[in-house]
């Protein structure tokens, strides 16, 4: 199945100005076959009134612990044994630090305890609460327990503050939700990439181990292709799952920085910790990358952005007539070499997929683009595929002649020794501050 069709959500929403947003999310559930049944915390109802989710969902809104008439037929139990999926969106800090220390003091509480339904929340708060060390280590516990996590995403947020942290839009709640079918009831892991990054973290609950952190650095992240469109159902675009991106995000999150990834489209969860912009052409990544490079102090990047772009989109799907079509194409703008050679620059680290002559063609492109590391693999190999795959390969150069080779591996295991060399590199340029 690729919908909700049948699928019973509990719908928490806790307390924050994104509360308003979980309207919209239960219409979408809604829309996509979902029966829904709403619990607010106090904290939500100072934002949002119950009666908004009574007249959307058409069933009562659940609001205390100790209801009088719902206890008569023990209603919280009723309401953990009804659900197949628990949805907690927004949760704030508050609530997943609650969910993290199991306290059963509220309604929303008590059934996440007393449910066997998967638990998948959607986090919204301040930059700083999210970047927080006891926020991290909250995730992490809940992640352990096997809590799915969707966003946050980054962007402007309320306090008037940019960063991550700010409430996963509705319709990509639903699209992720959607990507696992209610029979799967997401017990296959919605959210590998969480587990990814934070691998370990139980251990060491500050996310990352000594000598290798990031913490205190903002990370700025592409991944993924983009789409250059030829009319409104073509496009011309490059192949790539984004995997490799999504798995440098999410290690560079586990070592504490704060981290935006910039993706082109891909199917992809948001990487626990992982700020996300949404961008479909290379245009619209080259402006919000410059937008975000002067407050970076690290840019990565993976994508595989188109080079060229349709000087004339059409505005209607173009037909066939058995005619040559021919289409005028116009240099996209580069927007690695755009970011080294800005002022101030970040630390940049670049990617080069190549067919041929792997080292000639990636050292010139680190000297061309005056990179400060470069990391190429090759992707003609059909034996050893790198587009789609969980595995990579990738040679590792810089500027004085420095070379290191990353053997085939999962692609998380090439994120974190390539974030390795990229630490020493930065200690070793005076980078590390």
């Amino acid at each position: 199945m690729t919908d909700l069709n049948g699928c019973r959500i509990l719908l928490g929403v806790t307390g924050g100005i994104a509360a308003y947003k979980a309207a919209v999310l239960a219409r979408g559930l809604i829309a996509a076959g979902a029966t829904v049944r709403v619990v607010m915390s106090a904290g939500a109802r100072a934002f949002v009134q119950p009666l908004t989710f009574q007249a959307l969902t058409g069933h009562p809104v659940h609001t205390d612990l100790l209801d009088e008439a719902a206890e008569a037929a023990m209603g919280h139990i009723e309401l953990a044994r009804w659900a197949d999926l628990v949805l907690i969106a927004p949760a704030s800090a508050n609530t997943l630090a609650r969910l993290a220390h199991g306290l059963a003091e509220d309604l929303l509480g008590t059934l996440c305890l007393a449910t066997d339904a998967p638990l998948v929340v959607a986090p919204a708060m301040n930059r700083l609460m999210w970047a927080h060390p006891a926020t991290r280590a909250n995730c992490a516990t809940l992640a352990g327990r096997g809590v799915r996590f969707i966003g946050p995403a980054s962007g402007d947020q309320a306090c008037g503050e940019v960063g991550a942290g700010r409430f996963e839009e509705p319709e990509r709640i639903v699209e992720a939700l959607r990507a696992r079918a209610p029979d799967d009831a997401l017990n296959d892991a919605l959210n590998d990439a969480l587990n990814d990054a934070l691998d370990g973290a139980l251990d060491d609950p500050s996310g990352h181990a000594p000598g290798d952190t990031l913490a205190g650095r903002h990370v700025l992240l592409t991944a993924g292709p983009t789409r250059e469109p030829i009319d409104p159902v073509r496009y011309i675009g490059n192949r790539s799952s984004g995997r490799m991106g999504f798995a440098i995000a999410a290690e560079a999150a586990r070592r504490g920085a704060e981290v935006t990834l910039v993706s082109g489209p891909v199917a992809l969860p948001t990487p626990a910790g992982v700020g996300r912009i949404d961008v479909e052409s290379a245009q619209d990544m080259h402006e919000e990358v410059m937008r975000l490079a002067p407050s970076s102090d690290l840019f990565i990047a993976v994508a595989a952005v188109s080079d060229y772009r349709v000087v004339e989109r059409s505005a209607h799907k173009l037909k066939k007539d058995g005619e040559p079509l021919t289409l005028s194409l116009l240099a996209n703008p580069d927007i690695l070499a755009d970011v080294a050679a800005s002022e101030p620059r970040p630390f940049c680290v670049g990617f080069a997929a190549e067919t041929e002559r792997l080292e000639e063609h990636a050292r010139l492109k680190l000297a061309n683009k005056r990179l400060d590391l470069i990391a190429g693999n090759r992707v003609a190999d059909a034996n050893a595929p790198v587009f789609g795959s969980d595995d990579n390969a990738v040679e590792l150069y810089w500027a004085d002649g420095g070379h290191r080779s990353l053997p085939r591996a999962p692609k998380p295991d090439i994120a974190r020794a390539l974030l390795d060399t990229v630490i020493e590199r930065l200690a070793a340029t005076g980078a590390d501050r």
